[in-house]
């Protein structure tokens, strides 16, 4: 007996966020190993034009928000990724909804791994005027617009129909 359709299509999206989960995890990782055996922790070098390589901790959560919020940063991360995973539970089959639903996972566990393994996040791309971070804190960022786009882009859809 072969699943109905449905059944297939929320299967393949649950897969297809594993697989940005998986990809975003292990980038993140690979570079902040990367740079952790490159760099002393503090130093600072010139990457490129007006981007600095730097190997730094960040106890709060994405761009130094909430510095040394300890069990705060814990409730706000587990709330966050909860309210995720049911809203992704329950629209799954949104066309795309998968890919920032893997990029926000990843980014999140690789921060949540340094936490465990380092006791902070290993940050190390700076900006003129801005917090050190890193890919997990970019794929967040980049993940929470493109969520916000698609659940617009269902919304409308829906209205129209």
């Amino acid at each position: 007996m072969t699943p109905a359709p449905a059944a297939l299509s929320r299967r393949g999206a649950w897969a297809r966020a594993a697989i940005v989960l998986a990809v975003v995890l292990a980038a993140d990782q690979i570079v902040k190993a990367l740079v952790t055996s490159s760099l002393e922790r503090g130093e600072q070098r010139d990457l490129v034009w007006f981007v600095d390589l730097v190997n730094t901790r960040n106890t709060g959560v994405a761009f130094g928000q909430l510095q040394n919020g300890g069990a705060i940063v814990l409730i706000v991360i587990a709330l966050a990724l909860g309210a995720l995973l049911v809203f992704f539970a329950r629209n799954g089959r949104r066309p795309l909804v998968w890919l920032p639903t893997g990029m926000l996972l990843g980014g999140a566990l690789g921060n949540i791994v340094d936490r465990v393994r380092e006791g902070a996040v290993i940050d190390y791309l700076k900006l003129p005027h801005w917090p050190a971070f890193n890919v997990a804190d970019a794929s967040i960022t980049v993940g929470v617009v493109i969520l916000l786009v698609v659940i617009e882009r269902a919304d409308r859809a829906e209205r129209r129909a």
